[in-house]
């Protein structure tokens, strides 16, 4: 006869899982931690804002930053811009193509990036009429618009926030765009 007791007892016991299963697990659960490590590995740099390139001509680049970045955030941006023109003086992990592509010791040896917060200002086409510079409306609008700018020579680098402005800062502009660095630079063998 059958004993509820005994019955108990072996429903109790767990079968161990079943080879297939297990592989099946191992593949899931390694699936997530490669995924996981890769997007650790990926991410994005946090400590600047989020950026793209908009357009570029020849050393004249234009960056759209979103609207709600601060000025702060694009003052991190511009350090970044110096850093790398500083230490490597290469812009292409930065997304940015060689500036000066002749040159196969110093691609970037001249730059020069516009940030804005307004997408249609960083457009290949604005970019153009600003350095063709036949349109005054175009001109102005295109340095009132801007957020920032990073400018690399080979003898200076300059850094400003804000739109670009005619003449000397003076207390009145101070409000709405100021320079961050403007110095001489050391070439770089």
């Amino acid at each position: 006869m059958d004993d509820p007791i005994s019955q108990a007892s072996v429903s109790a016991k767990k079968k161990p899982l079943d080879i297939v299963v297990k592989l099946a697990l191992m593949v899931l659960f390694g699936s997530f931690g490669l995924i996981w490590g890769g997007m650790y590995l990926s991410r994005p740099d946090r400590s600047i804002p989020p950026y793209s390139i908009g357009s570029q001509e020849g050393t004249a680049v234009s960056v759209h930053v979103p609207a709600w970045t601060s000025d702060t955030e694009i003052e991190t941006l511009i350090e970044r811009f110096r850093k790398v023109g500083q230490e490597t003086g290469n812009f292409g992990p930065m997304k940015i193509r060689p500036t000066t592509p002749e040159d196969t010791r110093r691609r970037y040896r001249r730059i020069t990036i516009y940030i804005f917060a307004h997408d249609a200002w960083a457009e290949a086409e604005m970019l153009h009429k600003y350095l063709v510079g036949e349109d005054r409306e175009v001109r102005d609008g295109f340095r009132r618009a801007l957020r920032g700018f990073y400018q690399l020579t080979e003898s200076e680098e300059e850094g400003r926030i804000g739109p670009l402005v005619d003449g000397p800062d003076s207390a009145a502009t101070a409000a709405y765009s100021r320079q961050l660095f403007k110095e001489a630079v050391t070439t770089k063998p």
